[in-house]
């Protein structure tokens, strides 16, 4: 019966997109959906399709041409043009994606070279030792996600693939390592004042000094700091809850990592020829060459060595072209250190180009199906629309303004999958809201802040939330289900803190507020299993 219902689901799925699109035909024309609620129903045929199918290429694809239509009036000539020249060649000639591209085939490649020279499974060897539990390997994975601040996408790859043989030894399933990776990215940068993310708000900013605006938002960024508690508070309690349960139940009493029969990553640690006598240095000098190489190029692209401060040339950085310069210069460096120990001859070294090249496809094709259809919303004036909702819904809601953004900017960014376009369109209206009372100005512009983040976390069509699966090599999918039931906990506390921080106004108190929430609604759920497996276990008996 599950078998049948699974086939006929994605069927009516699909069927009812086309009624749904052919009735839009009917009801609007090329003029009327620009800048109003249609421009979001493409992105939102995407995620439905996405979830209900489990198949992201498609889904986001079948969103796509459902723009492409609306916005071209069911002109097949202009949709082809829009999809394409438009769309797909647009992104990919845009010079910050493709730097983006760069760095993660980059990334890919050294990804490789660590695991070949053993690198990688030098550190397993290393880390075996020294984390003996699955407590451990979570919290060391946590840890090291909370270090990496510097940028989301070299967080989710670098994380990934350095924690992956220790999870793996634990029986950690790879959907809670990409959740684990995923919740130290986004939420850790847009609290990290030096980070990609600091430098993107701050460029929003205007007639205010962005970054110490940014700093003074940190301490009302309830998403971002519960989701880190929470991750503590699951690893404490030992609880899972949700899809999560059943990946975390069949990777420890089977040793199943992955659940679902769909696994394509499964023999791509087998595929990798590593060597046995490998050093923790060649994962480390990699690592440390990355980390210096990505603060150095994003501080040059800013203009730190023509005279610029550093905070200021970090503020007035270009991320992508950062991280690509830093990293081929990593690469550069990791190259001659790998020969000149002779870990690596230069054919081997060679042939993990088009080896980390092809790791990274899926989420190339990923970032382009979901960069496109970021594109068309955005041409569909969804932006426009959202900031004018936000704009009247301002008025005389001033303490529950905090909610009211933070929901906004979880839906605009659930939508689109990006958190840096959600608060590039929130935060200049929010700090036009508030010219006096900067109090206020600030807790609403880290309530945007924060749901920009939550969104982007929630979403499968965040590139975060891809560069989690590819870093944590787990089915794209899956991670999105098992995660979203954590992300919407941490979302619905943080909802309720920001109301109660629209009274009182204080940080700290409010953190506290929410902490306690959270300390709580996870106990009762893991009471609430325990009686579950009580139950069972009384059930079976008789």
């Amino acid at each position: 019966m599950k078998r049948k219902t699974s086939k006929i689901l994605p069927a009516i799925a699909v069927l009812a997109v086309v009624v749904i699109v052919i009735a839009a035909g009917f009801l609007t024309t090329a003029d009327t959906v620009r800048q109003s609620a249609w421009a979001l129903l493409p992105p939102l045929i995407a995620i439905a399709l996405a979830l209900i199918t489990k198949e992201v290429y498609s889904s986001l694809f079948i969103g796509i041409l459902t723009g492409a239509l609306l916005f071209t009036g069911f002109n097949f000539e202009k949709t082809l043009n829009h999809i394409f020249n438009e769309g797909i060649v647009s992104v990919l000639t845009s010079p910050g994606n493709m730097g983006i591209l760069v760095f993660l085939v980059i990334l890919g490649i050294m990804v490789q070279l660590m695991n070949r020279t053993g690198g990688s499974a030098a550190f397993g060897r290393w880390a075996s030792d020294h984390i003996k539990t699955r407590a451990g390997a979570e919290l060391a994975t946590i840890a090291l996600g909370v270090l990496i601040f510097i940028d989301d996408y070299f967080n989710c790859l670098t994380v990934g693939s350095v924690m992956r043989p220790v999870t793996d030894k634990h029986r950690i399933s790879r959907s809670k390592l990409a959740y684990l990776i995923d919740a130290t990215a986004a939420p850790v940068c847009i609290i990290a004042p030096i980070s990609s993310w600091a430098a993107a708000v701050s460029g929003y900013v205007e007639g205010e000094n962005g970054i110490r605006l940014f700093v003074e938002t940190i301490p009302y960024n309830y998403y971002a700091l519960l989701t880190i508690a929470m991750m503590i508070f699951l690893v404490v309690y030992k609880v899972d809850y949700g899809p999560m349960y059943i990946h975390e139940r069949n990777a420890i009493e089977k040793n199943d990592l992955y659940t679902t029969p769909e696994r394509p990553y499964e023999n791509a640690s087998a595929a990798a020829r590593d060597k046995a006598d490998g050093h923790v240095i060649d994962l480390l000098f990699p690592i440390l060459t990355l980390v210096i190489g990505c603060i150095i190029g994003m501080i040059y692209t800013g203009g730190f060595f023509g005279g610029a401060g550093f905070v200021e040339a970090f503020a007035a950085s270009d991320a992508s072209v950062g991280l690509m310069l830093g990293s081929f210069c990593a690469l550069v460096l990791t190259i001659a250190f790998y020969l000149t120990r002779r870990a690596l001859e230069f054919k081997e070294i060679m042939d993990c180009v088009p080896e980390g090249f092809k790791a990274m496809v899926p989420a190339i094709l990923i970032l382009t199906f979901a960069w496109t259809l970021n594109k068309i919303t955005a041409d569909m004036g969804a932006r426009e629309y959202v900031a004018g909702v936000v704009e009247h819904s301002a008025r005389g809601f001033t303490t529950f303004l905090p909610l009211v953004v933070f929901l906004v900017a979880v839906g605009l960014s659930f939508a689109t999958g990006t958190s840096w376009g959600t608060f590039g369109i929130l935060i200049p209206i929010v700090i036009a809201c508030f010219p006096k009372d900067h109090t206020m100005m600030v807790l609403a512009m880290s309530s945007c802040m924060a749901g920009s983040v939550c969104g982007d976390h929630c979403s499968p069509i965040s590139d975060t939330t891809i560069m989690s699966s590819a870093g944590a090599q787990c089915l794209h999918i899956n991670h999105v289900s098992t995660q979203l039931p954590y992300a919407m906990t941490c979302a619905a506390i943080s909802a309720l803190t920001y109301v109660f921080a629209g009274f009182v106004r204080n940080p700290a108190i409010s953190l506290i507020f929410g902490i306690v929430f959270l300390a709580g609604t996870l106990f009762a759920i893991k009471r609430h299993n325990e009686k579950r497996k009580v139950r069972l276990a009384e059930e079976i008996a008789k």
